[in-house]
Protein backbone atom coordinates (compact mmCIF):
# COMPACT_ATOMS: atom_id res chain seq x y z
CA UNK A 1 0.00 0.00 0.00
CA UNK A 2 2.62 2.61 1.01
CA UNK A 3 4.19 1.57 -2.74
CA UNK A 4 1.13 2.84 -4.33
CA UNK A 5 0.68 5.87 -2.60
CA UNK A 6 4.41 7.04 -3.27
CA UNK A 7 3.64 5.99 -6.81
CA UNK A 8 0.41 8.41 -6.96
CA UNK A 9 2.12 11.18 -6.01
CA UNK A 10 5.15 10.59 -8.26
CA UNK A 11 2.26 11.64 -10.98
CA UNK A 12 3.38 15.40 -12.67
CA UNK A 13 1.36 18.06 -11.24
CA UNK A 14 0.95 22.02 -11.77
CA UNK A 15 -0.10 24.17 -9.75
CA UNK A 16 -2.16 21.46 -7.52
CA UNK A 17 -3.76 20.04 -10.97
CA UNK A 18 -2.92 16.91 -11.96
CA UNK A 19 -2.09 16.62 -15.87
CA UNK A 20 -4.77 14.73 -17.11
CA UNK A 21 -4.13 15.88 -20.91
CA UNK A 22 0.01 14.21 -20.82
CA UNK A 23 0.36 11.49 -23.43
CA UNK A 24 -0.71 8.09 -21.92
CA UNK A 25 3.00 6.58 -23.09
CA UNK A 26 4.40 9.06 -20.86
CA UNK A 27 2.35 8.23 -17.94
CA UNK A 28 3.39 5.15 -18.15
CA UNK A 29 7.41 5.59 -18.29
CA UNK A 30 6.79 7.31 -15.25
CA UNK A 31 5.33 4.61 -13.30
CA UNK A 32 7.82 2.38 -14.62
CA UNK A 33 10.64 4.70 -13.74
CA UNK A 34 8.92 5.41 -10.07
CA UNK A 35 8.92 1.48 -9.74
CA UNK A 36 12.00 0.93 -10.52
CA UNK A 37 13.44 3.83 -8.16
CA UNK A 38 11.53 2.17 -5.43
CA UNK A 39 12.76 -0.91 -5.91
CA UNK A 40 16.36 0.15 -6.09
CA UNK A 41 16.70 -1.14 -9.55
CA UNK A 42 17.67 2.98 -11.50
CA UNK A 43 20.53 2.64 -13.80
CA UNK A 44 22.57 6.04 -14.33
CA UNK A 45 21.26 6.49 -17.80
CA UNK A 46 17.48 5.67 -16.60
CA UNK A 47 17.96 8.23 -13.74
CA UNK A 48 19.51 11.25 -16.42
CA UNK A 49 16.50 10.32 -18.78
CA UNK A 50 14.25 11.08 -16.11
CA UNK A 51 15.81 13.82 -15.22
CA UNK A 52 15.69 15.46 -18.92
CA UNK A 53 12.27 14.80 -19.45
CA UNK A 54 11.17 16.73 -16.23
CA UNK A 55 12.91 19.74 -17.21
CA UNK A 56 11.20 19.63 -20.91
CA UNK A 57 7.96 19.55 -18.90
CA UNK A 58 8.93 22.87 -16.92
CA UNK A 59 9.97 24.76 -20.18
CA UNK A 60 6.28 23.38 -22.36
CA UNK A 61 4.25 24.49 -18.81
CA UNK A 62 6.31 28.36 -19.01
CA UNK A 63 5.42 28.04 -22.70
CA UNK A 64 1.65 27.90 -22.17
CA UNK A 65 1.48 30.06 -19.17
CA UNK A 66 2.94 33.08 -21.65
CA UNK A 67 0.78 32.42 -24.07
CA UNK A 68 -2.61 32.66 -22.57
CA UNK A 69 -1.26 35.76 -20.99
CA UNK A 70 -0.85 37.22 -24.16
CA UNK A 71 -4.20 36.62 -25.76
CA UNK A 72 -6.27 37.85 -22.85
CA UNK A 73 -8.89 40.28 -23.75
CA UNK A 74 -10.07 41.96 -20.03
CA UNK A 75 -8.13 44.76 -18.80
CA UNK A 76 -8.65 43.47 -15.53
CA UNK A 77 -6.29 40.62 -16.57
CA UNK A 78 -3.77 43.13 -16.73
CA UNK A 79 -4.62 46.34 -14.55
CA UNK A 80 -2.89 44.70 -11.83
CA UNK A 81 0.37 43.22 -12.94
CA UNK A 82 3.21 44.98 -13.01
CA UNK A 83 4.80 47.01 -16.25
CA UNK A 84 1.73 47.01 -18.17
CA UNK A 85 -0.04 49.93 -19.65
CA UNK A 86 -3.47 50.40 -20.04
CA UNK A 87 -3.19 53.12 -22.89
CA UNK A 88 -0.43 51.18 -24.75
CA UNK A 89 -1.96 49.59 -28.12
CA UNK A 90 -1.98 46.06 -26.44
CA UNK A 91 -4.20 47.29 -23.67
CA UNK A 92 -7.01 48.20 -27.17
CA UNK A 93 -10.07 45.39 -26.53
CA UNK A 94 -11.76 46.73 -29.77
CA UNK A 95 -10.51 45.21 -32.91
CA UNK A 96 -13.01 46.85 -35.20
CA UNK A 97 -11.74 50.56 -33.55
CA UNK A 98 -10.09 52.71 -36.25
CA UNK A 99 -7.97 54.79 -34.41
CA UNK A 100 -4.29 54.69 -35.31
CA UNK A 101 -2.57 51.25 -34.00
CA UNK A 102 1.45 53.01 -33.83
CA UNK A 103 0.80 55.19 -30.83
CA UNK A 104 0.24 58.14 -32.86
CA UNK A 105 -1.83 61.56 -32.87
CA UNK A 106 -4.54 62.12 -29.73
CA UNK A 107 -6.53 59.10 -30.73
CA UNK A 108 -9.31 61.41 -32.28
CA UNK A 109 -11.58 59.68 -35.25
CA UNK A 110 -9.95 61.62 -38.68
CA UNK A 111 -11.80 65.22 -39.20
CA UNK A 112 -13.86 64.77 -36.28
CA UNK A 113 -16.21 61.80 -38.00
CA UNK A 114 -17.27 63.65 -40.55
CA UNK A 115 -14.28 62.21 -43.14
CA UNK A 116 -14.71 58.95 -45.68
CA UNK A 117 -16.02 57.79 -48.29
CA UNK A 118 -20.20 58.46 -49.05
CA UNK A 119 -20.02 60.71 -46.03
CA UNK A 120 -21.93 63.75 -46.34
CA UNK A 121 -20.41 65.86 -43.28
CA UNK A 122 -20.51 65.61 -39.55
CA UNK A 123 -23.57 64.53 -37.57
CA UNK A 124 -26.44 67.02 -37.23
CA UNK A 125 -24.61 69.50 -39.29
CA UNK A 126 -26.94 72.33 -40.89
CA UNK A 127 -25.86 73.28 -44.45
CA UNK A 128 -26.59 77.08 -45.59
CA UNK A 129 -28.10 77.62 -48.96
CA UNK A 130 -25.38 78.65 -51.42
CA UNK A 131 -25.20 80.48 -54.57
CA UNK A 132 -25.25 78.35 -57.65
CA UNK A 133 -21.99 79.72 -59.52
CA UNK A 134 -22.74 80.48 -63.39
CA UNK A 135 -19.30 79.04 -64.33
CA UNK A 136 -19.74 76.04 -62.79
CA UNK A 137 -19.98 73.29 -65.54
CA UNK A 138 -23.00 71.60 -63.81
CA UNK A 139 -24.62 74.79 -63.94
CA UNK A 140 -28.15 74.46 -64.96
CA UNK A 141 -29.70 77.60 -66.96
CA UNK A 142 -33.19 75.88 -66.90
CA UNK A 143 -33.47 75.77 -63.18
CA UNK A 144 -30.86 78.32 -62.33
CA UNK A 145 -31.32 81.00 -64.18
CA UNK A 146 -29.94 82.39 -67.64
CA UNK A 147 -26.03 81.31 -68.09
CA UNK A 148 -23.68 83.91 -68.52
CA UNK A 149 -20.79 83.28 -71.19
CA UNK A 150 -17.79 85.20 -70.55
CA UNK A 151 -15.31 85.56 -73.30
CA UNK A 152 -11.78 85.50 -72.59
CA UNK A 153 -9.15 87.28 -74.95
CA UNK A 154 -6.05 86.52 -74.50
CA UNK A 155 -2.76 89.63 -74.43
CA UNK A 156 -1.32 90.41 -77.59
CA UNK A 157 2.22 90.07 -78.03
CA UNK A 158 4.52 92.06 -79.39
CA UNK A 159 4.41 90.64 -82.96
CA UNK A 160 0.62 90.08 -82.36
CA UNK A 161 0.10 93.35 -81.46
CA UNK A 162 2.31 94.99 -84.68
CA UNK A 163 0.13 92.98 -87.47
CA UNK A 164 -3.21 93.65 -85.21
CA UNK A 165 -2.64 97.57 -84.86
CA UNK A 166 -1.19 98.34 -88.55
CA UNK A 167 -4.31 97.52 -90.42
CA UNK A 168 -6.64 98.78 -88.16
CA UNK A 169 -4.48 102.48 -88.64
CA UNK A 170 -4.07 102.36 -92.28
CA UNK A 171 -8.21 101.59 -92.48
CA UNK A 172 -8.74 104.28 -90.56
CA UNK A 173 -6.10 106.30 -92.81
CA UNK A 174 -9.29 105.52 -95.52
CA UNK A 175 -12.40 106.69 -93.43
CA UNK A 176 -11.37 108.70 -91.22
CA UNK A 177 -14.03 107.66 -88.28
CA UNK A 178 -12.44 107.77 -84.51
CA UNK A 179 -15.17 105.53 -83.36
CA UNK A 180 -14.60 102.91 -85.57
CA UNK A 181 -11.60 102.59 -83.98
CA UNK A 182 -12.37 103.04 -80.58
CA UNK A 183 -14.77 99.91 -80.59
CA UNK A 184 -12.14 97.95 -82.17
CA UNK A 185 -9.47 98.98 -79.43
CA UNK A 186 -12.39 97.65 -76.74
CA UNK A 187 -12.38 93.99 -78.73
CA UNK A 188 -8.75 94.09 -78.09
CA UNK A 189 -6.93 92.60 -75.05
CA UNK A 190 -4.05 95.40 -75.05
CA UNK A 191 -2.87 95.11 -71.66
CA UNK A 192 0.22 96.31 -70.37
CA UNK A 193 1.37 97.68 -73.81
CA UNK A 194 -2.15 99.72 -74.61
CA UNK A 195 0.21 102.96 -74.84
CA UNK A 196 2.04 101.13 -77.86
CA UNK A 197 -1.07 101.80 -80.07
CA UNK A 198 -0.43 105.31 -80.02
CA UNK A 199 3.04 105.01 -80.65
CA UNK A 200 2.37 102.59 -83.88
CA UNK A 201 -0.09 105.19 -85.06
CA UNK A 202 2.10 107.85 -85.02
CA UNK A 203 4.92 106.23 -86.84
CA UNK A 204 2.50 104.67 -89.62
CA UNK A 205 1.80 109.11 -89.68
CA UNK A 206 5.55 109.79 -89.85
CA UNK A 207 5.75 108.00 -92.61
CA UNK A 208 2.62 108.79 -94.79
CA UNK A 209 0.86 112.16 -96.36
CA UNK A 210 0.10 115.21 -94.41
CA UNK A 211 -3.72 114.35 -94.47
CA UNK A 212 -2.53 110.79 -92.24
CA UNK A 213 -0.72 112.85 -89.77
CA UNK A 214 -4.06 115.47 -89.35
CA UNK A 215 -6.02 112.08 -88.85
CA UNK A 216 -3.73 110.73 -86.54
CA UNK A 217 -3.81 113.40 -84.01
CA UNK A 218 -7.57 113.70 -84.47
CA UNK A 219 -7.49 110.45 -83.58
CA UNK A 220 -5.65 110.89 -80.49
CA UNK A 221 -7.70 113.48 -79.20
CA UNK A 222 -10.56 111.33 -80.05
CA UNK A 223 -9.59 108.75 -77.84
CA UNK A 224 -7.92 110.66 -75.12
CA UNK A 225 -10.09 110.01 -71.51
CA UNK A 226 -11.89 107.01 -73.60
CA UNK A 227 -9.81 104.11 -74.71
CA UNK A 228 -6.58 105.52 -74.02
CA UNK A 229 -5.45 107.78 -71.08
CA UNK A 230 -3.34 110.61 -70.55
CA UNK A 231 -0.31 108.38 -69.11
CA UNK A 232 -0.93 106.06 -72.29
CA UNK A 233 -0.22 108.52 -74.66
CA UNK A 234 2.68 110.35 -72.32
CA UNK A 235 4.15 107.23 -72.51
CA UNK A 236 4.04 106.30 -76.03
CA UNK A 237 5.58 109.76 -76.72
CA UNK A 238 8.14 109.41 -74.68
CA UNK A 239 8.82 105.96 -76.43
CA UNK A 240 9.07 107.90 -79.77
CA UNK A 241 11.67 110.46 -78.31
CA UNK A 242 13.90 107.77 -77.72
CA UNK A 243 13.09 105.67 -80.77
CA UNK A 244 14.18 109.17 -82.97
CA UNK A 245 17.50 107.91 -84.35
CA UNK A 246 15.72 104.82 -85.70
CA UNK A 247 12.92 106.85 -87.00
CA UNK A 248 15.12 109.39 -88.70
CA UNK A 249 16.46 106.89 -91.17
CA UNK A 250 12.88 106.30 -92.63
CA UNK A 251 11.57 109.60 -92.38
CA UNK A 252 14.54 112.42 -91.79
CA UNK A 253 12.45 115.17 -90.94
CA UNK A 254 10.71 113.35 -87.97
CA UNK A 255 12.44 115.57 -84.83
CA UNK A 256 10.28 118.26 -86.23
CA UNK A 257 6.93 116.38 -87.13
CA UNK A 258 7.16 114.83 -83.85
CA UNK A 259 7.12 118.22 -82.09
CA UNK A 260 4.27 119.03 -84.15
CA UNK A 261 2.47 115.61 -82.78
CA UNK A 262 3.35 116.74 -79.04
CA UNK A 263 1.91 120.89 -79.59
CA UNK A 264 -1.09 119.42 -80.97
CA UNK A 265 -1.45 116.68 -78.52
CA UNK A 266 -0.75 118.95 -75.94
CA UNK A 267 -3.46 121.87 -77.66
CA UNK A 268 -6.21 119.12 -77.64
CA UNK A 269 -5.86 117.90 -73.83
CA UNK A 270 -4.64 114.27 -74.93
CA UNK A 271 -1.65 115.52 -73.14
CA UNK A 272 -0.72 116.75 -69.87
CA UNK A 273 0.44 120.37 -69.94
CA UNK A 274 3.57 119.58 -68.12
CA UNK A 275 5.07 116.80 -70.59
CA UNK A 276 7.70 119.53 -71.79
CA UNK A 277 8.70 120.15 -68.06
CA UNK A 278 9.47 116.95 -67.40
CA UNK A 279 12.08 117.06 -70.39
CA UNK A 280 14.25 120.18 -69.42
CA UNK A 281 17.37 119.52 -68.91
CA UNK A 282 17.41 115.73 -69.00
CA UNK A 283 17.86 115.57 -72.63
CA UNK A 284 21.03 114.01 -73.69
CA UNK A 285 19.60 113.09 -77.20
CA UNK A 286 20.22 116.15 -80.26
CA UNK A 287 17.73 114.67 -82.18
CA UNK A 288 14.87 114.68 -79.25
CA UNK A 289 16.07 118.28 -78.36
CA UNK A 290 15.00 119.23 -81.53
CA UNK A 291 11.38 117.81 -81.32
CA UNK A 292 11.15 119.32 -77.69
CA UNK A 293 12.46 122.33 -79.06
CA UNK A 294 9.85 122.60 -82.21
CA UNK A 295 7.38 121.49 -79.72
CA UNK A 296 7.38 124.38 -77.52
CA UNK A 297 7.76 127.10 -80.25
CA UNK A 298 4.57 126.20 -81.43
CA UNK A 299 3.20 126.24 -77.87
CA UNK A 300 4.70 129.59 -77.52
CA UNK A 301 2.71 131.19 -80.73
CA UNK A 302 -0.33 133.41 -80.58
CA UNK A 303 -3.37 132.19 -81.60
CA UNK A 304 -3.89 134.72 -84.11
CA UNK A 305 -0.39 133.84 -85.77
CA UNK A 306 -0.74 129.99 -85.81
CA UNK A 307 -3.57 128.07 -84.48
CA UNK A 308 -2.49 124.39 -83.82
CA UNK A 309 -5.91 122.85 -84.80
CA UNK A 310 -4.05 123.16 -88.63
CA UNK A 311 -0.84 122.86 -87.76
CA UNK A 312 -0.82 119.77 -90.56
CA UNK A 313 -3.03 122.10 -92.55
CA UNK A 314 -5.87 120.73 -94.04
CA UNK A 315 -5.62 118.08 -96.77
CA UNK A 316 -8.03 115.60 -98.70
CA UNK A 317 -11.16 115.13 -99.04
CA UNK A 318 -11.53 117.53 -95.89
CA UNK A 319 -11.31 120.65 -97.25
CA UNK A 320 -13.76 123.21 -98.83
CA UNK A 321 -15.03 122.41 -102.20
CA UNK A 322 -14.23 126.28 -102.86
CA UNK A 323 -10.98 125.85 -101.69
CA UNK A 324 -10.56 122.44 -103.49
CA UNK A 325 -11.42 124.68 -106.74
CA UNK A 326 -9.10 127.36 -105.92
CA UNK A 327 -6.04 125.34 -106.03
CA UNK A 328 -7.18 123.27 -109.23
CA UNK A 329 -7.33 126.47 -111.03
CA UNK A 330 -4.10 127.71 -109.79
CA UNK A 331 -2.62 124.63 -111.14
CA UNK A 332 -3.52 124.82 -114.20
CA UNK A 333 -2.66 128.55 -114.71
CA UNK A 334 0.91 127.24 -113.37
CA UNK A 335 1.06 125.02 -115.64
CA UNK A 336 0.21 126.76 -118.59
CA UNK A 337 2.68 129.72 -117.82
CA UNK A 338 5.05 126.86 -117.03
CA UNK A 339 4.44 124.10 -119.48
CA UNK A 340 5.86 121.52 -116.97
CA UNK A 341 4.09 118.50 -117.00
CA UNK A 342 5.25 117.20 -113.75
CA UNK A 343 5.19 119.94 -111.71
CA UNK A 344 1.13 119.80 -111.97
CA UNK A 345 1.06 116.48 -111.32
CA UNK A 346 3.06 116.94 -108.35
CA UNK A 347 0.77 119.30 -107.27
CA UNK A 348 -2.05 117.42 -107.92
CA UNK A 349 -1.27 114.23 -106.17
CA UNK A 350 -0.60 116.59 -103.39
CA UNK A 351 -4.30 117.43 -102.98
CA UNK A 352 -5.30 113.90 -102.24
CA UNK A 353 -8.38 114.12 -104.15
CA UNK A 354 -8.50 111.37 -106.59
CA UNK A 355 -12.33 111.37 -105.95
CA UNK A 356 -12.40 115.18 -107.33
CA UNK A 357 -9.92 114.49 -110.28
CA UNK A 358 -13.41 115.45 -112.29
CA UNK A 359 -13.00 119.00 -111.63
CA UNK A 360 -9.76 119.30 -113.22
CA UNK A 361 -10.89 118.05 -116.56
CA UNK A 362 -14.18 120.67 -116.29
CA UNK A 363 -11.47 123.49 -115.07
CA UNK A 364 -9.47 122.55 -118.09
CA UNK A 365 -11.99 122.66 -120.68
CA UNK A 366 -13.62 125.81 -119.63
CA UNK A 367 -10.02 127.17 -119.97
CA UNK A 368 -9.50 126.10 -123.38
CA UNK A 369 -12.81 127.49 -124.10
CA UNK A 370 -12.02 131.22 -122.61
CA UNK A 371 -8.87 131.34 -124.22
CA UNK A 372 -7.71 132.28 -127.00
CA UNK A 373 -5.23 130.66 -129.61
CA UNK A 374 -3.70 127.00 -130.39
CA UNK A 375 -1.65 127.06 -127.44
CA UNK A 376 -3.89 126.51 -124.94
CA UNK A 377 -6.02 123.70 -126.68
CA UNK A 378 -2.76 121.70 -127.73
CA UNK A 379 -0.98 122.28 -123.72
CA UNK A 380 -4.39 120.68 -122.03
CA UNK A 381 -4.59 118.06 -124.74
CA UNK A 382 -1.24 116.92 -123.51
CA UNK A 383 -1.58 117.28 -119.74
CA UNK A 384 -4.82 115.23 -119.94
CA UNK A 385 -2.99 112.86 -121.56
CA UNK A 386 -0.21 112.26 -119.16
CA UNK A 387 -2.67 112.21 -116.50
CA UNK A 388 -4.55 109.14 -118.34
CA UNK A 389 -1.82 107.31 -119.36
CA UNK A 390 0.02 107.76 -115.77
CA UNK A 391 -3.74 106.76 -113.97
CA UNK A 392 -4.13 109.82 -112.89
CA UNK A 393 -7.43 110.48 -113.69
CA UNK A 394 -9.56 107.22 -114.48
CA UNK A 395 -12.04 107.08 -116.84
CA UNK A 396 -15.03 107.87 -114.73
CA UNK A 397 -13.57 110.78 -113.71
CA UNK A 398 -12.46 111.85 -117.51
CA UNK A 399 -16.07 110.95 -118.52
CA UNK A 400 -17.70 113.16 -115.94
CA UNK A 401 -15.55 116.42 -116.29
CA UNK A 402 -16.30 116.31 -120.06
CA UNK A 403 -20.14 116.01 -119.56
CA UNK A 404 -20.52 118.65 -117.04
CA UNK A 405 -19.08 120.76 -119.51
CA UNK A 406 -21.60 119.34 -122.24
CA UNK A 407 -24.52 120.11 -119.86
CA UNK A 408 -23.34 123.69 -119.24
CA UNK A 409 -22.66 124.78 -122.46
CA UNK A 410 -25.62 126.92 -122.84
CA UNK A 411 -25.08 128.84 -120.05
CA UNK A 412 -21.08 128.82 -121.30
CA UNK A 413 -22.20 129.94 -124.89
CA UNK A 414 -23.60 133.11 -123.25
CA UNK A 415 -20.31 134.28 -122.20
CA UNK A 416 -18.14 132.70 -125.48
CA UNK A 417 -19.88 133.00 -128.32
CA UNK A 418 -17.69 130.32 -130.30
CA UNK A 419 -17.61 127.75 -127.53
CA UNK A 420 -19.70 125.10 -129.52
CA UNK A 421 -16.67 125.15 -132.21
CA UNK A 422 -13.70 125.27 -129.78
CA UNK A 423 -15.68 122.66 -128.04
CA UNK A 424 -15.96 120.20 -130.75
CA UNK A 425 -12.20 121.20 -132.02
CA UNK A 426 -10.50 120.00 -128.58
CA UNK A 427 -13.27 116.71 -128.37
CA UNK A 428 -11.43 115.73 -131.96
CA UNK A 429 -7.83 116.74 -130.90
CA UNK A 430 -8.71 114.32 -127.68
CA UNK A 431 -10.50 111.61 -129.49
CA UNK A 432 -7.11 111.41 -131.50
CA UNK A 433 -5.04 111.27 -128.69
CA UNK A 434 -6.99 108.55 -127.00
CA UNK A 435 -7.47 110.42 -124.18
CA UNK A 436 -11.96 110.10 -124.06
CA UNK A 437 -13.89 107.45 -126.17
CA UNK A 438 -15.71 107.54 -129.18
CA UNK A 439 -18.96 107.57 -126.99
CA UNK A 440 -18.35 110.64 -125.42
CA UNK A 441 -16.97 112.16 -128.36
CA UNK A 442 -20.33 111.06 -130.28
CA UNK A 443 -22.01 113.11 -127.39
CA UNK A 444 -20.59 116.72 -127.71
CA UNK A 445 -23.26 118.48 -128.46
CA UNK A 446 -23.18 120.81 -131.76
CA UNK A 447 -24.63 124.13 -132.61
CA UNK A 448 -27.52 123.18 -135.64
CA UNK A 449 -27.18 125.18 -138.98
CA UNK A 450 -29.80 128.12 -139.87
CA UNK A 451 -30.89 127.79 -143.07
CA UNK A 452 -33.07 130.71 -144.65
CA UNK A 453 -35.73 129.39 -147.26
CA UNK A 454 -36.39 131.61 -150.67
CA UNK A 455 -37.81 135.40 -149.97
CA UNK A 456 -41.03 133.84 -151.38
CA UNK A 457 -41.52 131.73 -148.01
CA UNK A 458 -41.68 135.14 -145.92
CA UNK A 459 -38.09 134.49 -144.20
CA UNK A 460 -38.99 131.75 -142.47
CA UNK A 461 -36.49 129.93 -140.92
CA UNK A 462 -36.16 126.03 -142.12
CA UNK A 463 -35.93 124.06 -139.54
Amino acid sequence: MATEVEAWTAVPQRDGVFLMGAPEEEFVDDDMLAEGEVNGNWTPHEKALHEARLKAKAKRRLRRTSSRDSTRESLSETAGEPGTDPNSPKGKISISDRKSRMGKGRGLPKKGGAGGKGVWGAAGMVYDYEEPDARDPNYDESSQGDTVYATVVPELDEEQLEKTVNPIVQEYFQHGDTKEVQALLQELNLGSKKFQFSSLAVALALEGKASHRELTSRLLSDLAGKALSEDDISRAFDKMLKDLPDLILDTPEAPQMLGQFIARAMADHALPMNFLDRYKGRVDCDHARAALDRAAVLLSMKREIMRLDNVWGVGGGQRPVRHLIREVNLLLKEYLLSGEVSEAERCLCDLEVPHFHHELVYEAVVMVLESSGETAVKMMVKLLKVFWETGLITIDQMNRGFQRVYDELPDINLDVPHAHTILEKFVDLCFQETVITKQLRDACPCRGRKRFVSEGDGGLIKQ
